[in-house]
């Protein structure tokens, strides 16, 4: 079986969604499901150098929607070399043109909204949900409603889904999400990590890793590490491991030096292949205080490494997370991110230790990659052309 993933980009930057479409490759091809990807990319743009599967560039772009004339006479082209094709994300341009060859034909498409029809969005963002709706009746509603299945990462974004526009029509399934095990030699990658920052050995280390974006709630993270721990705990050091080239960034850069966090804090830049994982290995403890998180690849990172996540009950996981007892779950506002970095100073060495197994075994039965693989494999099958 042959199966193509379509997509805005390929850039690392993306985020969670290009991430899961890289892990979810080898897994696949573990069950005899062989992948291949298309994206709206320029040839040799970011991430298109050695990617790990074959990869169709149709772009570059003209516009951040990524209209692309080239899309559909190349999916209308090839479909018949794939079995079925997976739409990852809502709002831009390859979803409607994914529709607009496919439709009428043999070849099914599904679709990962990946977290982009949460009613978070439309509660933060009005003028651009009034504008979405004015596309919604032609444009993702059609795309949502012709898939043969709409695929979901848990059962928290399906239920979420439903909320954000009432014309909503699809056929639902949860097929979960995941990651491999971590790459790589553990020890050599957090001595590799703290070789590079040479000022954070020793100190107990609190990440976050991720954009640097308003959603994440980085503004709450730096207003509670001025009230906790940074006062309390003079080994204590908050890393920020994300890009901080644009305006959001640069204004999260400047609040903490208007906080005094400089001596407690250090800002990394985005962390990539072994700088990455051995953050992760040097942590403590990982957190996120987003305001709006559909699964969250880098909680799953830290799971994985036997690290506890100190979330908001934003991130949809979190009822997993709660009840393996990973980590802790708070309110995405000030007082609940207070309460996540104290809670966790509340605890003794050995509950942390505790903590990290628990970690690592919510990993390996809830998120590891080869369960999502299993689930979707079955469900393409099942479903394929005879």
């Amino acid at each position: 079986m042959k199966i193509l993933h379509v997509i805005h980009s390929v850039d690392p930057r993306g985020g969670g969604p290009i991430e899961g479409v890289r892990q979810l490759a080898p897994a696949l091809s573990a069950l005899g499901v062989a992948m291949e990807v298309m994206s709206l990319d320029a040839p040799g743009a970011p991430g298109t150098v050695d990617f790990p599967v074959p990869l169709h560039t149709t772009g570059p772009s003209r516009s951040a929607y990524g209209y692309n004339a080239q899309a559909v006479p190349w999916l209308k082209k090839n479909r018949l070399n794939y079995d079925a094709v997976i739409v990852n994300g809502l709002w831009q341009y390859v979803g409607f043109a994914t529709w607009q060859a496919l439709r009428h034909t043999s070849t099914p498409y599904y679709v990962y909204p990946h977290g982009m029809l949460d009613p978070w969005f439309k509660r933060y963002y009005p003028l651009k949900h009034l504008k979405k709706w004015l596309y919604w009746p032609w444009g993702e509603y059609r795309v949502l409603r012709d898939a043969r299945a709409v695929l979901f990462t848990c059962e928290e974004e399906k239920r979420e889904a439903r909320k954000s526009f009432w014309l909503y029509r699809c056929r639902e399934e949860v097929t979960g999400y995941g990651i491999t095990s971590p790459p790589g030699n553990g020890p050599a990658q957090r001595r590799q990590f703290l070789e590079q920052y040479p000022l954070l050995e020793g100190k107990r280390l609190l990440l976050f890793l991720g954009r640097i974006h308003e959603k994440k709630g980085c503004d709450l993270l730096l207003h509670a590490w001025k009230k906790t721990l940074y006062r309390k705990e003079s080994d204590s050091h908050l890393v920020m491991a994300g890009p901080v080239d644009h305006d959001y960034g640069i204004a999260m850069k400047a609040l903490a030096q208007k906080l005094g966090l400089s001596q407690s804090l250090t800002w990394t830049g985005m962390l990539t292949g072994d700088l990455k994982w051995g953050s992760l290995r040097a942590a403590d403890a990982f957190v996120l205080p987003s305001h709006q998180e559909n699964f969250g690849i880098s909680v799953v990172e830290a799971l994985a490494c036997g690290v506890p996540v100190l979330i908001s009950d934003k991130v949809n996981i979190w009822r997993e997370i709660k009840e393996a007892q990973a980590g802790f779950v708070e309110s995405d506002d000030l007082a609940g991110t207070i309460e996540l970095l104290q809670r966790w100073s509340r605890l003794l060495v050995t509950q942390k230790e505790e903590m990290r197994d628990r970690a690592r075994n919510c990993f390996a039965t809830r998120f590891e990659i080869a369960r999502t693989a299993e689930k979707l494999s079955l469900l393409l099958k099942s479903e394929a052309r005879p």
